[in-house]
């Protein structure tokens, strides 16, 4: 049995959610989101205020199936009414950001020229600090990877440490050369 699948997706005051077909789609504040699932191995139903999940079989891929579709309905009913950031930090000698327009991100990384990033539709960059960056965006998966698409510009190093790195990641550290 899921540990995850058999808990029912509460829907939040404010977001609105319909099930068509294989279809499910979610709208509040923040825009709309729809996932597609697969009807030959889960069911879906909308009770009053939540979605609930269910295997169609015992199957091992039904039984997968089942924790997997209802943790991206559950991600997208909170990216519609709260919305997913990740905040990246600079660390590192002359290493900083600037928005340039809406969507630019211009970075400083040590490079002898600057690295143009820029966020794809849905996505919101902003620089709290010339070192600190927030990625804001109602997709969980789309956040993700444009926060790992800036931080693989420059990864951490483990000797000093610098380069973009998620804010409280741990860098493990390596000790230099020894006289």
């Amino acid at each position: 049995m899921s540990r995850v699948g058999k808990y029912p997706v509460i829907i939040p005051e404010g977001v609105s959610a319909s099930i068509e077909n294989s279809t499910v789609t979610v709208k509040g504040k923040l825009g709309e989101l729809s996932f597609t699932f697969d009807q030959g191995y889960v069911d879906t139903k909308l009770e009053e205020n939540k979605i609930v999940v269910t295997p169609l079989s015992q199957s091992q891929q039904a039984r997968s199936l089942w924790g997997t579709t209802r943790a991206q309905i559950n991600s997208i009913v909170k990216g519609v009414s709260e919305g997913f950031t990740k905040q990246l930090e600079l660390i590192g000698v002359g290493y900083k950001a600037r928005m340039e327009g809406s969507n630019k991100l211009v970075l400083s990384l040590g490079f002898s020229h600057d690295v143009i990033f820029e966020a794809p539709a849905g996505i919101t960059i902003t620089c709290v600090s010339p070192t600190q960056l927030t990625v804001f965006g109602t997709n969980k998966q789309l956040v993700g990877q444009v926060a790992d698409k800036i931080r693989e510009y420059r990864k951490p190093e483990p000797y000093k440490g610098k380069g973009v790195r998620y804010t409280g990641e741990y860098v493990r550290r390596k000790e230099g050369k020894k006289k």
